[in-house]
């Protein structure tokens, strides 16, 4: 039998950074007793101390060298850490160990494991899911359920640590959805990184103005915080994610640049028909796509 064909309630599983998602994960492992044994890998102290102190795993520190006791490894750090690290991972992993990870955009992860020792079976992974608040103390045990959970399979994954990740996936409620990478990223800018995009610049422009009338977010009701709530997310993250996603942001966001052009420019004309032909239009995407 292949050293990777185990099933998830017999493993070991490190899950290397503790914030939002990694610790949202491991509590949703943890609340279903999902796996045999939970180890935590985080830089901060006080991270680690907490995840041991609620019983969240069973040992925790910041050396990744605690990763190479596990049978599937999680990398739930930012986009261009998890690159970093992979290298490092590849040299401790365990002969058959999964090597999986979190990140929001998949393609340079995805060419990052293509560099792993054969030893090890990678796969990649993203759940669509998150808040605009950061770190272990805003992690969920059920932020998981119901998202859907892309994985991104290597043409080296074999169909047994695909099966696996399935079966994480379905364990902390989710539903797996297997992409390849590219697509992935192409859909992802702009469902995902555009809206954050747009929500910072909304919150520039807002800024701006306020500098002249500080009446200006003492009139700020509900319109603008659910338009602008992306806004409040870890920056450093994002930067990951627009970095390693450039290209289909950079073009996401001319058209958007287009876009309000022509607003501009049918508001100038008082083009009232065209207006209410493109704002109706989008009403309608809108009610259609979230009913509730």
């Amino acid at each position: 039998m292949d050293e990777s064909d185990f099933a998830l309630r017999d493993a070991t599983v490190a899950v290397v950074g503790l914030g939002l998602m990694g610790g949202s994960l491991a509590l949703a492992l943890r609340a279903r007793s999902a796996c045999r044994e939970l180890l935590g890998i985080d830089c901060n102290p006080a991270t680690c101390a907490q995840a041991i102190a609620r019983g969240v795993v069973a040992a925790a520190n910041a050396d990744l060298e605690l990763a190479g006791q596990a049978d599937v490894i999680v990398l739930a750090t930012p986009v261009r850490t998890i690159i970093d690290q992979l290298p490092r991972v590849g040299a401790i992993a365990r002969a058959g160990a999964v090597v999986m990870d979190l990140g929001s955009t998949k393609r340079d992860i995805v060419r990052a494991m293509e560099t792993l020792p054969v030893r090890v079976q990678p796969i990649g992974g993203h759940p669509m899911c998150g808040k605009e608040t950061a770190g272990f103390g805003s992690a969920d045990a059920d932020l998981f359920r119901d998202a859907v959970f892309v994985l991104t399979p290597l043409a080296r994954t074999s169909p047994q640590v695909l099966t696996l990740a399935k079966a994480l996936v379905e364990t902390v409620g989710a539903r797996a959805c297997v992409l390849d990478a590219a697509r992935h990223d192409q859909i992802v800018a702009a469902i995902s990184h555009l809206p954050y995009a747009l929500a910072a610049t909304l919150m520039l422009i807002a800024d701006a103005h306020a500098r002249d009338d500080d009446l200006l977010f003492a009139l700020a009701a509900s319109g603008f915080r659910d338009t602008s709530r992306l806004a409040a997310s870890d920056p450093a993250m994002l930067l990951d994610i627009l970095l390693t996603n450039r290209d289909h942001v950079v073009t996401l966001l001319r058209d958007s640049a287009c876009q309000l052009d022509r607003f501009a420019d049918l508001i100038t004309d008082r083009d009232e028909a065209k207006l209410h032909e493109i704002l109706e239009h989008a009403a309608l995407k809108r009610r259609e796509l979230f009913k509730s």
